[in-house]
């Protein structure tokens, strides 16, 4: 069924509703070409039967001098020896189109039909013997029976002409009957007509649709099987999934899982599938903002303890030394939670903003070129140096995704590198391309990271600083949100120490962000 229009399932729905139909219509159709060769058999044998009792009556019954006439009594007798009346009529007409003869008066036959029941009289004197009344429709049988006499006579006027005439006409009982009409003819005279008549097309119809109805029994039960099948294979699989997720709105489950669904080779199977996955990930996201809010409770409680222990101590000092010592404590704290919830609310937003915005293509060294310049134009008398490097300058390195998001990957990367540096450092960025992949590689002068401590660096809130650093000045979401960024964009980042001279020595630390490249 591939060469169907749409998918599997849909070309399933097709062709079963469409299976009975065909079925019930070949039945028609074939039926109806057997009736059609059965009715122009019937005009064929009647025609040949005709022709044949015509041409013996024109040579035994009919005189020509001087002037040709049909001995009406001797034709009869013809008729009655050949003709057939227990399957068809045969009737004879003069020249005038008077009937001289008919198959059933030879037979002793009478056209008969079924009488209606009789009824009781109004006046209960007994049985109303009125069977043919107008209230029982005899009006209706003489018009029918007047129709079909004005048939024959415009069969018979016909073939007076010299036409013969065959097809189908209404009987006088109102059935149809298959007649055919031969002129008898004397050279070029006309002398009478032969006409044959066969009763039984409607017995041919009936035994049509007698056959007819396998075919229409065949077609219904396809289509209740097709509806049942339908309703098993669509209906209540989509009900199941319905119900799963209600489930989940109504919080009794935290994913759909569905596994004799979704091993299905279908549409249903990928809807299935789909919401699996799509109830996993919202369900593995609610996690991390449960998990992201109760980081964010234990980080600002810290600050908020010691702010709340130096407004409680500040007024039992007296000394002015002890209490500028607590009111720089106090600015400490406060700038440590400005840093903490300022830094809380652009995590937070990044989800939103990366499903959000489309990706477009972004070429990262015009990108890095710019950053890194930023850098190098501002910076200031004892900070580390911040160069640029990468392949084939003027050649453009592309990447899909979202230029603001990718140039906050590079400046926390670039600050990170920067804030474990020497001040006679240098903090190197490169680009370099591997494989249908980019790769930005930002190295440092610092003292590495400790092997322990390669992957816990990119969770949230964690951070391991220098000895003599300032107390509160990073939050440790830096590196948790270019992890978050990059994997985003389809990439992994990761650090590793670059090795010194001496065996075991840590020249610094380098962090690799890789990236598919996007397609020219």
């Amino acid at each position: 069924m591939r060469w169907l229009p749409g998918s599997r399932l849909g070309r399933l729905i097709i062709v079963l509703n469409l299976f009975g139909l065909a079925i019930l219509i070949a039945g028609a159709l074939v039926l109806n070409e057997l009736r059609r060769g059965l009715v122009n058999a019937r005009i064929d044998s009647l025609t040949t039967q005709g022709e044949l009792i015509a041409t013996i009556i024109d040579q035994a019954a009919t005189v020509g001098e001087p002037e040709p006439m049909m001995d009406a009594a001797y034709a009869a007798e013809i008729l009655q020896l050949l003709s057939n009346p227990r399957s068809q009529r045969a009737r004879l007409f003069d020249a005038e189109g008077r009937l001289v003869a008919d198959s059933y008066w030879i037979a002793d036959r009478v056209e008969w039909r079924t009488l209606p029941p009789a009824r009781a009289r109004e006046d209960g004197a007994g049985l109303d013997l009125n069977l043919a009344g107008p209230d029982e429709g005899g009006e209706a049988d003489d018009e029918v029976a007047a129709k079909a006499q004005a048939a024959l006579q415009a069969e018979v006027a016909t073939a007076l002409g010299g036409v013969h005439w065959a097809g189908l006409r209404l009987g006088a009982d109102g059935e149809r009957v298959v007649s055919v009409s031969i002129p008898i003819q004397h050279v070029k005279a006309v002398l009478g007509v032969l006409t044959l008549e066969a009763r039984d097309v409607d017995e041919i119809i009936a035994a049509e649709r007698a056959a007819l109805l396998p075919f229409i029994l065949i077609a219904i039960s396809v289509s209740l099987i097709s509806s049942f099948l339908l309703n098993r294979l669509i209906a209540q699989p989509v009900r199941r999934l319905a119900r799963a997720a209600d489930r989940v709105r109504l919080a009794r489950a935290r994913a759909i899982s569905l596994p004799d669904i979704s091993r299905r080779d279908d549409e249903l199977g990928d809807l299935s599938r789909s919401l699996e996955d799509m109830t996993h990930a919202l369900s593995e996201r609610i996690d991390a903002i449960e998990r992201f809010a109760a980081d964010v409770a234990h980080e600002i409680r810290n600050p908020l303890t010691s702010l709340r222990s130096a407004v409680e101590t500040l007024g039992l000092v007296e000394d002015p030394t002890a209490r500028e010592r607590l009111m720089a404590v106090l600015q400490n704290d406060v700038q440590r939670l400005d840093r903490l919830v300022t830094d809380i609310s652009n995590a937070s937003r990044l989800d939103a903003e990366l499903s959000r915005e489309t990706p477009t293509p972004v070429d990262l060294r015009r990108l890095a070129s710019d950053v890194v310049g930023l850098y190098q134009a501002t910076a200031r008398s004892g900070e580390p140096r911040v160069s640029f490097q990468a392949p084939e300058m003027g050649d453009a390195i592309l990447v899909s995704g979202q230029e603001g998001a990718l140039g906050q990957v590079m400046r926390n990367l670039i600050d990170n590198a920067r804030s474990f540096s020497r001040p006679d450092g240098e903090v190197r960025v490169t680009l370099e391309r591997a494989r249908g992949r980019v790769r930005l590689i930002v190295d440092d002068d610092g003292p590495g990271v400790p092997d322990e401590n390669l992957e816990t660096i990119f969770q949230r809130f964690y951070t391991s600083r220098p000895k003599g650093a300032a107390f509160g000045g990073n939050s440790g979401l830096g590196l948790s949100i270019v992890r978050q960024i990059v994997q985003a964009h389809d990439g992994q980042v990761h650090a590793e120490n670059r090795p010194g001279e001496a065996d075991g020595q840590i020249a610094g630390a380098r962090f690799v962000v890789s990236l598919p490249e996007a397609r020219r």
